[in-house]
């Protein structure tokens, strides 16, 4: 499901025919003409904006959402109007859990930051996405994707399932010259349409560009199913920097879980043992002597590995040191895992917007979403407490 928000009509977007639903399941805001921060942004006229005077929280709720494993996407957008903050600053919760905090500068740059991702479990047949004012401007949504995905993607171990958001901070498709989503690769739609945005090097002169047309074996399968085409480039390293080295910004004290992509594809290899290496993350050995050729079965054929780890600081940097040959790395994705709130018991819900609409409360109180969660943006003068019991949210009082 995509909805294009402010259009008053189903739109079709090039270059894939794209179909974007008109405007619906919002709790209130603005439709008027809209600007794309990016051009990773759908191409898209139109947006919906939710200005303080309607509430600190404004939703979208989106009903009979098929129970099941969803990519939920949405995509910023600006005001055409030269009046309006063209950087408006809010938080992003899905299902009660925030997941973004727009920081200044967010409209700068031509990457991920123009949308928040997040992989998410929708279980009562029904979708909260809600957007939370934080004084420094309108949130302005220009588009919305709920892309439902194999219900076992991205399994990463113990910690995975119903109480856990994974929320994607970056894609990377090593060797590659332009941003792609999925569908520009032909990818499977259980993908979810990722993004994937290209790194040409790991710095002047460390690595070298590999590309091939040969097919790929074992590469869109269950239940992830990555597009052929992100395994038929890759970069290496070189004799001048046998390490490949990648290092980016992470706010601290948070759980990543990465995700790596290999396919032997340099002519040059021909069996298991010609190039073995190392993955390092922030300096601890994460999988010793990886061999291509050997795990994956054979060259030309997909191998994927997945580390979780907790981060302390404020960078991330993975490392392939090679300990025979060169190290060579065809992509990498970086989730931060996120623990998913519990939600307000649904009858206390129900029972307080039955008492809006009894009061005829003015706009400017919000009241859209969950009551208690996320816990950043409670209902105004809602007092909540936790029920062990239940392991629900319950109103204590007014």
């Amino acid at each position: 499901m995509r909805i294009s928000c402010g259009a008053r009509n189903d739109v079709h977007t090039p270059p894939t025919n794209t179909l974007w639903y008109k405007d619906f399941g919002y709790t209130g805001g603005i439709p008027t003409n809209g600007t794309r921060p990016s051009f990773v942004t759908p191409p898209l006229d139109t947006i919906r904006y939710f200005p303080l005077s309607e509430g600190p929280e404004n939703c979208y709720n989106i009903n009979r959402v098929p129970k099941g494993h969803y990519s939920v996407r949405i995509f910023f957008g600006l005001v055409a109007e030269p009046n309006f903050d063209n950087e408006p600053l809010f938080d992003v919760s899905v299902e009660g859990t925030q997941i973004e905090s727009l920081k200044s500068g967010w409209n700068e740059h031509d990457d991920e930051q123009a949308f928040v991702e997040a992989l998410i479990f929708l279980t009562d047949g029904s979708a909260s996405l809600c957007f939370h004012s934080t004084g420094h401007g309108d949130p302005a949504i220009l588009a919305i994707e709920i892309l439902q995905v194999d219900d076992n993607a991205y399994h990463f171990g113990s910690q995975w399932g119903q109480g856990t958001i994974l929320k994607t901070d970056r894609r990377l498709s090593c060797g590659a010259k332009n941003r792609k989503f999925d569908v520009d690769y032909s990818g499977d739609h259980w993908g979810g349409d990722r993004f994937w945005n290209p790194l040409k090097t790991f710095g002047q002169s460390s690595d070298q560009t590999i590309t091939t047309k040969k097919s790929i074996k074992q590469a869109s399968t269950s239940p992830n199913f990555y597009p052929e085409a992100l395994y038929q480039t890759a970069l290496a390293s070189t004799d001048i920097q046998p390490n490949l080295a990648y290092t980016m910004d992470v706010d601290p004290n948070r759980n990543y879980s990465i995700w790596f992509h290999f396919a032997e594809i340099d002519p040059s290899v021909t069996g298991a043992g010609q190039r073995v290496f190392d993955i390092l993350i922030n300096g601890d050995v994460a999988f010793r002597d990886v061999d291509i050729v050997s795990m994956s079965g054979g060259i030309y054929s997909a191998l994927v590995l997945n580390k979780t780890v907790a981060i302390n600081g404020r960078t991330l940097t993975v490392t392939m040191h090679p300990t025979k040959g060169h190290a060579l790395i065809n992509a990498v994705e970086i989730f931060e895992v996120i623990a998913a709130e519990s939600k307000t018991l649904p009858d206390e819900v129900s029972a307080l917007q039955t008492l809006k609409s009894a009061l005829g409360l003015p706009l400017r109180f919000g009241w859209n979403g969950d009551p208690c969660v996320p816990q950043q943006h409670p209902w105004s003068g809602a007092d909540c407490q936790f029920d062990n019991t239940s392991s629900k949210w319950v109103i204590d009082g007014l």
